[in-house]
């Protein structure tokens, strides 16, 4: 086991990866901008290394300067969290040049994965199931609308190494797929230095569903189920449940056991999240992150293990703790994403928050690292805490939620909470009955 885990993030990731580590005894650093200087993870870690001024790229994104901090404090691996380099596979390559751990998968498993192509061809080759489209980038407009009568209308331009719904344009017709085409490639080159894109059928009323996996890199693999991600606004996450409302137990063993084998295949070592849209009772591959998720709670609840310490026990060389058999799922959990938002606008509210109160009871779990009188950066991501509620049954998680929901009190900032309330006495959300356009369809009705 390691002796001393650096964490490279903030935030409530931050936090909880700090937490896991002391429960296993392993001793922490964690890095921070000046601008985070006073946030919950510094307080709590047993030391911390300012690593820059506020923007990202000085500091959470300075490669350079946190291998140093592991060199200064002697930290033999890693934590990335999520987001910031939790992906580079630069970031994993020359950790492991410095001897240092990188608490996540191979660098040549995150440049796989990372490129949203050789991804599609890779989970073909392991017998996931894909979206037709094409099987590499598309260069011109004679090759896209043979494509697209190939597969039929509507279609879906995206790009090769995009994500968060950036270099994405849809073409209903062959008409619309000219300026589809230009138009999603040009947004590529802009947002990731690459305009490379390629063309999928387009699903119209599609769930969004993902398989948590873990490897220990030696060809095991399991699975701890799916969580169901639909409800979206702008291709960005806002309620997590799992299990998915919209599976049976046939489909969910299905295809978890096609990701699970896909997995050991492959040789992966740690979290991954395997992503699918769902429409039909079929399953078509979008994307694999190679990190954990945001969500992972949600799992957490479900089967009782904290995935945090499965990452670190399997990049000490200690492999899975659990064999599939012993994977049992549990109840509903449900998780809400509170933003410092506007919660009509989604417009970002920076500021001093005057007071802080989270819910308790059964069933009921907060991951936040702010606090009465924190004052939230205007820098970086608007999430602030998620509240994850776990019941018996969906109709208990709800209840639950409903109640947790009227206990939760942020002053000072706009937060999303009200959008939740709102949510959760919806009739379409407490039947289960909704697509990845629903929540923007209600949005759009409530303006």
């Amino acid at each position: 086991m390691f002796q001393k885990i650096l964490i490279a993030n903030r935030g409530e990731i931050a936090l909880r990866v700090l937490r896991a580590c002391k429960e296993l005894g392993i001793q922490t650093v964690v890095v921070h901008s000046t601008a985070d200087a006073d946030a919950m993870h510094v307080r709590l870690a047993d030391e911390s290394v300012c690593i820059g001024p506020p923007p990202s790229r000085d500091s959470y994104l300075n490669i350079h300067q946190i291998v140093a901090a592991c060199e200064i404090t002697g930290a033999d691996a890693v934590h990335p969290g999520y987001g910031f380099l939790s992906e580079n596979a630069k970031f994993a390559d020359i950790l492991a040049a410095h001897n240092i751990t990188f608490i996540g998968p191979t660098g040549d498993h995150i440049r796989i994965m990372g490129d949203k192509i050789e991804a599609k061809r890779t989970a073909k080759r392991l017998g996931i199931p894909v979206v037709p489209g094409s099987d590499g980038a598309v260069t011109d407009q004679k090759e896209a609308k043979r494509i697209a009568a190939e597969i039929g209308y509507p279609v879906i331009i995206k790009a090769s190494a995009g994500g968060g719904g950036r270099g994405m344009k849809v073409a209903l017709t062959e008409a619309d797929l000219e300026v589809a085409l230009q138009t999603a490639s040009t947004e590529a080159g802009a947002a990731f230095g690459d305009d490379a894109v390629y063309i999928e059928k387009y699903l119209e009323k599609p769930r969004h569903i993902e398989v948590q996996v873990f490897g220990d890199g030696f060809g095991r693999g399991v699975h701890f189920g799916e969580r169901d991600c639909s409800l979206q606004r702008r291709h960005q996450k806002v309620w997590e449940e799992a299990p998915s409302p919209a599976l049976n137990a046939e489909e969910r063993a299905r295809i978890g056991g096609i990701c699970a084998k896909a997995i050991a295949d492959l040789g992966y070592s740690g979290a991954g999240t395997i992503e699918f849209l769902y429409e039909n009772g079929e399953f078509y591959f979008i994307e694999m992150n190679t990190r954990l998720q945001v969500e992972h709670p949600v799992t957490e609840a479900i089967t009782g293990i904290d995935l945090v310490h499965e990452q670190i026990r399997v990049a000490s060389g200690g492999g899975l703790s659990v064999k599939q058999e012993d994977i049992k799922f549990n109840g509903h959990a449900i998780e809400c994403r509170i933003n410092a938002e506007d919660p009509r606008t989604f417009t970002p509210s920076p500021g001093t928050i005057t007071h802080f109160h989270t819910p308790g009871g059964l069933g009921i779990r907060v991951d936040s690292g702010v606090y009465s009188g924190y004052k939230i950066p205007p820098y970086y991501d608007s999430l602030i805490g998620k509240l994850i509620v776990h019941g018996r049954n969906r109709v208990e998680c709800m209840m639950r939620l409903r109640r947790a929901l009227d206990e939760f009190v942020v002053d000072g900032i706009k937060t999303t909470l009200p959008l939740f309330r709102d949510l959760v006495g919806n009739a379409d959300i407490a039947n289960g009955d909704y697509d990845i356009h629903w929540l923007e369809k209600y949005l759009a009705k409530e303006e």
